[in-house]
Formats: C-alpha cells, structure tokens, sequence
C-alpha cells in the first residue's frame, strides 16, 4: 500500500502549484496557448472555416499583416491596431481606468492566400512589445478618478501593430458574411496575436515572474518524485 504521506506530497505540491499558476494571471494561459497550438498554413485555415459542419479548430497560422485600411500615425508607421491605456497600482497589480482603441479590418497574408482577423477580439491575446511610461497619479491630472491620492503609482501602455509587421495569429478559423475566412477566439479560448517568435513571447509573457515559474516548476518536479516513488514502492511491494 502506498504511503499516506506520498500521497500528501503529490497533493499539496499540485494543489500548491496550481495556486501559483493562476495567481500569475491571463498572460500565463497565453503563454500555455503559445507554446501547445499547431501552426498550420493559411490555406488550410481558410479551408476549414468554409468546411460545412466541421468539427471548429483552434490552430495557429503565420504571415503578413495586410490592410487596405492602415493609417499612419506620428512616427510614419502604418498601423492597424493601437491601444493605450492609463492604469494605476491596485494590490499587486494594476488597474486601467483609460482605454481607447483604434483598429482597422487587417489580414494574415501567406503568399497568396489570405485570412481575416478579429481584431476588435484582440485584449489578452495580443503580445506585442508595449511602450510604457511611469509616473504618479498626480502626473495625470484631472484624468484620474476621483479621490486618487496623488501619490498612487500609474503608467501608460501603448501597444502597437503594423501592416509591415509578421505575425502569428492563433484562432478558430469561421466564414463571415462580409470579410469571408476570418480568426475569432472560441472553443473557450483568446484570440491571440503576436509579432514576435513564439519563444520570445513566450518570454515576454513570463517576464517579472521567473521566481514563481521556478517554485512551480519545482512543485510538480516534487510531486513527479513521489508519484515515481509511490509506483516504485507499488512494484517492491508486489515483489515482496
């Protein structure tokens, strides 16, 4: 008979370790998307959207950010989608209390084939190098709510895409009436898009948090250990 005590250990250590997981918010689940969704071309995601009664998928595709639509802002890109927010410190994290969105219908391109993207879906999902600034609530003025003390940390991300940009775009391939083959989030999962390499988004994603994917990498290599041991101890038992 296996130990109570193994047993134990196997739990507390995934219990512990799925605390950890959850603590570190929507970008881990991103990141946890990232890494396990099949990448398959554009033609074939096309092709699965105007499959009649198919099965829908979740799969990734890569290519160039394409729009007849893009617009160019201070600096001469020409963008797709751009979202600032202003957020303050609550707790541990933080809090927008401005967001304001521009985003145009935009394409992922794969040499001749094309497939829309729900942009206006995009929230958790996008992972994109962010330009941020930090400051004080009393830095913003009147733009704070009201009874903010002053002192309150705050900062402004800006995020940003561009039709010159590459992308791979995670999604469930569906048929709109208007813009055709097009990536929306489903299957209880984001819209995810970045202009990065899976791994360096990935990293992105975990920045600020190495510490806690190290306990809980720890974590399940511990109750890994007593579940080998429980089935070592099954196996000299039966022996025995």
């Amino acid at each position: 008979m296996i130990p109570f005590l193994l047993i134990v250990v196997v739990a507390a250590a995934l219990l512990a370790a799925w605390w950890l997981l959850r603590g570190m918010g929507p970008g881990a689940r991103v990141g946890r998307i990232l890494a396990v969704t099949r990448v398959v071309p554009v033609a074939e995601a096309v092709a699965a959207a105007a499959a009649a009664g198919a099965t829908p998928r979740y799969v990734g595709v890569r290519g160039r950010v394409d729009s007849a639509d893009d617009w160019e802002d201070e600096d001469h890109r020409p963008l797709v989608l751009r979202r600032q927010r202003l957020e303050l410190r609550r707790g541990a994290g933080w809090a927008a209390f401005e967001d304001e969105r521009r985003v145009v219908p935009f394409d992922i391109s794969e040499g001749l084939d094309r497939i829309g993207v729900d942009g206006d879906a995009l929230d958790e999902g996008l992972v994109v190098v962010t330009r941020e600034s930090v400051g004080t609530a009393g830095d913003l003025g009147s733009r704070v709510p009201p009874g903010t003390d002053p002192s309150t940390p705050a900062r402004l991300r800006i995020e940003l895409l561009s039709s010159v940009d590459h992308a791979l775009v995670l999604g469930v391939p569906t048929m709109d009436p208007e813009r055709g083959a097009i990536l929306r989030p489903g299957l209880g999962r984001p819209l995810v898009l970045t202009n990065l390499e899976a791994r360096e988004a990935i990293r992105l994603l975990g920045q600020g948090r190495r510490g806690t994917t190290r306990t809980i990498s720890g974590l399940l290599g511990v109750g890994a250990a007593a579940v080998l041991a429980g089935i070592a101890w099954v196996v000299v038992d039966a022996l025995v």
